[in-house]
């Protein structure tokens, strides 16, 4: 029998929902358990993103992941950098065997649990830097050197996608390994929540779900919605993470469409009733790493409408409908044929749940990375 890992996990809020990197590891950590590993998380002190009515009651223990809050300073810019340091510099103290950092900011402090004898794991969850909010300014140079930190480093590196892989071999001659996410199957839901709350029903609406952030495409996909012919909603379900600002923006540029509905950051049988009584789901990315929300969408059955980047394309491969990344024209077409056409969204849907279910498996996700955990 091989011998259990003691396993420090940083780089996320804390186990919750408020973003992609955040499920992942809950979904990792609650399975690492049955792989033979202790496991300790290092989660932000502080309220959640979406504000304090979503902080969710304190645990020292979920599912038997024994949970640590570090010190973080809580102003814009400084709480992930601070969370990242304190938790970074606990696990280089403790009595782990690997350490495993989520995402290229927290990867910048990749040298401290390394200098201590660590094993060191790193997740690209998508090249952060390249987000508008990180364009310039001490957090653009802070991710950048925390992904060439995790290059110089880390003992391995896992990327989510193959153009992700295809970056670090091009940029840094970097060896990578592709463990792409996974998804579970879900119990669809009738419409309850939704229909009290907002009025919505069984196909009566398109979806988008995903953080309020600019390079999620919401842009484009207000105004093309704006221009096509439908008695749908558009329902767009998020929190602003960050960029009040542009959630402000976006409602103005809403303001006049009655159709278009913003419900605010969502959990729970909300969550699961929106994603089982869509009509369509749309993603209109320019950036991404791999996105949950896309896969989980599948996992419901559901016809998706997405940008052409290759984090969306790998994924949905010919299971989905497809528009021009950035091209407003395009996106009206596809939204509008969409809506004339429900035999093609019928077909789509009758396919996707098993496609993605079938591609992408939390379990097999786990075995693949405690096999690095156990590398030599």
């Amino acid at each position: 029998m091989e011998r259990e890992i003691r396993l420090a996990v940083l780089g996320h809020k804390r186990l919750s929902r408020e973003g992609g990197i955040e499920i992942v590891v809950q979904e990792l950590c609650t399975r690492m358990l049955q792989q033979g590993c202790q496991v300790t998380c290092y989660n932000r002190s502080g309220h959640h993103v979406s504000g304090a009515v979503y902080d969710g009651i304190d645990k020292t223990e979920y599912d038997g992941i024994c949970q640590k809050c570090v010190p973080t300073i809580n102003r814009k810019g400084l709480a992930a950098v601070s969370s990242s340091f304190f938790a970074a510099l606990y696990s280089a103290f403790g009595k782990y065997d690997v350490v495993h950092i989520h995402a290229e900011g927290a990867a910048f402090f990749s040298w401290l649990p390394k200098l201590f004898g660590k094993r060191v794991v790193v997740t690209i969850h998508g090249i952060d830097w390249q987000r508008q909010k990180w364009q310039s300014g001490f957090g653009s140079r802070f991710i950048r050197q925390g992904e060439k930190n995790a290059v110089k480093y880390a003992d391995e590196i896992i990327v989510l996608s193959k153009s992700v892989q295809d970056y670090f071999q091009n940029t840094y001659g970097r060896t990578t390994r592709f463990i792409p996410n996974g998804v579970n199957r879900p119990v669809l839901k009738e419409p309850q929540l939704i229909t009290e709350k907002f009025g919505l029903t069984k196909d009566s609406y398109i979806l988008f779900l995903g953080r309020i952030v600019p390079e999620k495409g919401l842009r484009y996909l207000l105004k093309a919605f704006k221009c096509i012919r439908t008695d749908k909603k558009l329902v767009i379900a998020g929190g602003s993470s960050d960029s009040d600002s542009f959630m402000q923006e976006m409602k103005n540029l809403a303001k006049d469409d009655n159709r278009i509905i913003f419900t605010g950051f969502i959990q729970g049988q909300m969550l699961d009733e929106l994603y089982s009584n869509a009509y369509l789901y749309t993603l209109p990315s320019d950036l991404e790493g791999m996105p949950l929300s896309l896969l989980e969408a599948m996992s419901y059955g559901n016809c998706c409408l997405v940008s052409n980047i290759p984090e969306c394309t790998e994924v949905v491969e010919d299971k989905a409908l497809i528009f021009r990344k950035s091209d407003i024209s395009d996106l009206k077409q596809k939204l509008q044929d969409a809506c004339d056409h429900p035999e093609t969204v019928k077909k789509y849907k009758a396919q996707a749940s098993d496609f993605i279910c079938a591609k992408y498996n939390w379990d097999d996700v786990a075995e693949e990375t405690v096999k690095l955990y156990r590398r030599k």
